[in-house]
C-alpha cells in the first residue's frame, strides 16, 4: 500500500515546540507514531511531502531521521521550504538511514511501475509580495519537476504520482505552471502540503482536469498518514 503525509515538523533533537501553533500540535510526534503504527505495514511505502525536520544543519537532524526510520514501511522524502538541513542531495542521501530515500531531480519507482516524482515547488506569480527572487526560484522548481518526470519517462514509465510541497494553485485557485507540466506528462495524482491554520480553508481536493489532488499536511490529516487510492491507474 502507498501512504502519504507531509509537514511533520519534527524537532526531537532541538527546541522548536509546535504547540505554539495550537493545542493540536502538542506532542504531535506521538500522535504520528501511534496512527502510523496502526495503519502502515513494513511492506508499505510512505511519501513524506516536505518539512520533515526543523533542524538547520544535516548533523542536527539525526534524531528526527531515526524517529522516521523506526516507523514501519519504506519512506520516500521530498524537500519542503523549512528543510534547511537539506543542502546537498548527495550528503542527504548518504546521511539518511536505510529505508529512507530522498527524491530530487529524479524519481522513486513504486511497485515496479509507478514513478514517484516531484519537487518542492514555490510561490507562484501573482502571489502577495512576489519578487524577482521568487520568480527565479519558481522557474528553477518548474525545471526540477520537468527533470523528475522526464527521467522517469525516458526510463520507460508512464504512470506518475507527483509530490509537491507548495500548492499547485495560487491563492485565487488558479493553476500554476506545475499543473501545466503535470498535464503534459498525463500525471494522475498530485500530493501537496505546506498550508496550515486558516490557509487550509482554501485547500482543493478532488479531480481536476483528470488529475486527482490530495492535500497531505499532517495537522489537516489529524496526524494520520493518508492511504492513496491507486485505482485511477487501472482505469487509464
Amino acid at each position: 500500500m502507498l501512504w502519504a503525509i507531509s509537514d511533520l515538523h519534527l524537532s526531537l533533537g532541538g527546541e522548536k515546540p509546535m504547540d505554539i501553533f495550537g493545542e493540536q500540535w502538542e506532542d504531535h510526534h506521538l500522535k504520528i507514531k501511534e496512527n502510523w503504527q496502526k495503519s502502515v505495514e513494513n511492506g508499505d511505502t510512505v511519501i513524506l511531502g516536505g518539512d520533515l525536520s526543523w533542524a538547520l544543519k544535516l548533523e542536527e537532524a539525526g534524531e528526527d531521521f531515526n524517529f522516521i526510520h523506526g516507523l514501519p514501511g519504506r519512506k520516500v522524502l521530498f524537500k519542503g521550504n523549512h528543510d534547511y538541513w537539506w543542502q546537498s542531495y548527495a550528503k542527504v542521501n548518504k546521511a539518511l538511514p536505510a529505508g529512507i530515500c530522498a527524491v530530487q531531480n529524479n524519481y522513486f519507482l513504486y511497485e515496479g511501475r509507478i514513478a514517484l516524482c516531484g519537487t518542492r515547488g514555490w510561490t507562484a506569480p501573482g502571489g502577495e509580495n512576489y519578487t524577482s527572487q521568487d520568480e527565479k526560484i519558481y522557474r528553477r522548481e518548474l525545471m526540477r519537476l520537468e527533470m523528475s518526470l522526464s527521467r522517469a519517462q525516458k526510463d520507460g514509465y508512464s504512470d506518475f504520482i507527483v509530490t509537491l510541497h507548495y500548492p499547485p494553485f495560487t491563492l485565487q485557485g488558479k493553476e500554476t505552471g506545475f499543473v501545466d507540466i503535470m498535464r503534459q506528462y498525463n500525471v494522475k495524482i498530485c500530493l501537496y502540503g505546506h498550508l496550515h491554520g486558516v490557509d487550509q480553508q482554501r485547500v482543493f481536493q478532488g479531480e481536476r482536469d483528470r488529475i486527482m489532488f490530495y492535500f497531505i499536511s499532517c495537522d489537516f490529516l489529524k496526524f494520520d498518514p493518508l492511504l492513496i487510492d491507486l485505482s485511477i491507474f487501472e482505469k487509464s
